[in-house]
């Protein structure tokens, strides 16, 4: 199991303004690095630049996979403003580039407020089973990435597989992280919902699609917006819908909220149809 907060830990380059090393650690494996861990990665550098202790979006493109090895992180400035900031991340690995992303902050101000955001129902998270109650046997259960996010399963039967499908593609899973649930700084705490909004649009976009399947989904680009930090969530819901898959790509949309109600951030991901490796 990993510690979110120490294993998206930025070092600063001596002597190198806007630089930045990172792990890459193997305890956010699934299918090699997972994408969300290293945009998280990006936002910590992100927030080591910034002036505005307030990301309010975060745009990702994935350029080509990571390795299980240090990191290179450049941060450019693109626009600094008494409110407001434009920050660029670059990622790379053995001089090719992995990720491109785009941060941008704003600082509180006065302004129009409302909020009419109605979380779905659902059951209390601690009333739910996890993937090791419901798998005591499958050794894949006790793999660091789902520690580390600690799942409670809403529909158990889109994790037993005793029905092929198709299903609607709605997918809503309470999480948890371990073994710390929350954080005090607001880019880890954006990170945690990073990590989310990646990883789960596959989960939504697969649905309608019964097993065995042809294809997975490899995400290309992720957007989210935060609109609002809330330090004391402990659990926190995704609610993710894939209305449309086409031409070999697959849209997703997504929110996430807290165990109080409360929507923390909304986005999306655009999925791109890879073949599943052919069994000899």
């Amino acid at each position: 199991m990993g510690d979110f907060a120490i294993d998206t830990a930025v070092r600063a380059k001596p002597g190198s303004p806007g630089r930045y090393t990172a792990d890459v650690s193997r305890d956010w494996e699934i299918r090699g690095p997972n994408g969300g861990f290293l945009a998280a990665l990006a936002l910590r550098a992100a927030g080591a630049e910034a002036k505005i202790a307030r990301p309010v979006s975060f745009n990702v493109h994935f350029l080509r996979a990571a390795q299980f090895a240090p990191i290179e992180i450049d941060v450019q400035t693109l626009h600094a403003g008494r409110t407001s900031e434009s920050l660029q991340v670059s990622l790379h690995q053995d001089g090719r580039r992995i990720i491109e992303a785009l941060v941008r902050t704003v600082a509180p101000t006065p302004g129009l407020a409302h909020d009419v955001a109605q979380a779905p129902p659902t059951p209390h998270p601690n009333t739910l089973p996890s993937p090791q109650d419901l798998f005591p046997d499958q050794p894949w259960v006790n793999d660091p990435y789902w520690l580390n996010i600690g799942p409670r399963i809403i529909d158990t039967t889109l994790w037993r597989k005793t029905d092929a499908g198709p299903w609607p593609p709605v997918y809503r899973e309470w999480y948890r992280f371990s073994p710390r649930a929350r954080f005090e700084d607001v880019w880890i705490d954006a990170g945690r919902l990073a990590v989310l909004m990646d990883s789960m649009s596959w989960r939504a976009a697969q649905q309608p699609h019964p097993t065995p399947r042809l294809y997975y989904g490899s995400t290309v680009e992720f957007s989210i917006w935060f609109h609002r930090a809330d330090l004391s969530a402990e659990w926190l819901l995704v609610d993710y819908e894939a209305p449309v898959a086409e031409g070999g790509t697959m849209g997703a949309t997504g929110r996430i909220w807290s165990d109080q109600g409360k929507l923390l951030a909304s986005g999306g991901a655009q999925l791109m149809c890879l073949p599943f490796p052919s069994k000899p």
